[in-house]
């Protein structure tokens, strides 16, 4: 009885974080760049799997330890698909037509972007919306008192003259930090595609994030009232069991 009741709470506590993830992507729908994210699951059976040291075997082998049961959450595991490209029009909007991330200056070291929605300040450097440096081959990327342009193989110009290159990465490992931002083990990209007067949207599927969202919910509801059931059936062996 008590194990159908665990079993019902760890369902609820499970599909509670799969809606906060699509909700997250809803959230981030317009947001350029932005990579989806979805919650994978695992029977609480697989997490009791350990592997030890098999002194017969001279290797590591599994072993089942106490049994549990139920559902857990896995892992959050990112969409790194790349969106569908938007014209803008800006000279300073840059979208990777396919692999590759933009390398950014952070207060936590070199961070990796799919947003290239970049400006230049008033000191000409090239930073994104929320003001770190986009870096380029020779450093941060600058050119005091005169506009940048992008060229479509990367270059940074300034009055026709190149002053720089966009560093374009592949990265391993890929985590998601936040702020649009990804960390995890970068190679140098040499072969890539850029549109200059674009952006990259979001990998969202509104419509399909939708029906997952009710899926989620409907998943919860069952659970919930299984909770119920099983703690109406504890209720009455409670008060009736043992009378006469």
């Amino acid at each position: 009885m008590l194990r159908g009741l665990q079993i019902a709470a760890s369902g609820m506590l499970a599909q509670q974080v799969r809606h906060d993830v699509i909700a997250n992507n809803l959230a981030n729908a317009d947001t350029t760049g932005y990579k989806a994210d979805e919650a994978v699951f695992r029977t609480a059976l697989e997490s009791a799997i350990w592997r030890h040291h098999d002194p017969y075997r001279g290797a590591e082998a599994p072993r089942v330890g106490v049994m549990p049961f139920g559902t857990e959450v896995d892992e959050i595991h990112t969409d790194l698909r790349p969106g569908a490209i938007t014209l803008t029009g800006r000279s300073l909007d840059v979208a990777i037509d396919g692999d590759g991330f933009f390398v950014v200056n952070t207060p936590q070291g070199e961070r990796y972007t799919r947003d290239g929605a970049f400006r230049q300040l008033a000191d000409g450097t090239l930073v994104t919306t929320d003001g770190m440096p986009v870096l380029g081959t020779r450093g941060v990327i600058r050119s005091a008192g005169v506009p940048i342009t992008i060229a479509p193989n990367g270059d940074v110009l300034a009055n026709g003259q190149v002053v720089d290159r966009l560093r374009i990465v592949q990265v391993q490992n890929a985590v998601k930090e936040g702020a649009n931002r990804f960390a995890g083990n970068a190679q140098p990209l040499q072969q890539f595609s850029l549109q200059v007067g674009a952006l990259e949207r979001s990998n969202v599927s509104v419509v399909q994030a939708m029906v997952d969202m009710i899926t989620a919910m409907r998943a919860y509801e069952a659970s919930h009232r299984a909770v119920l059931a099983h703690d109406e059936t504890l209720q009455r062996a409670v008060n009736d069991v043992g009378k006469v």
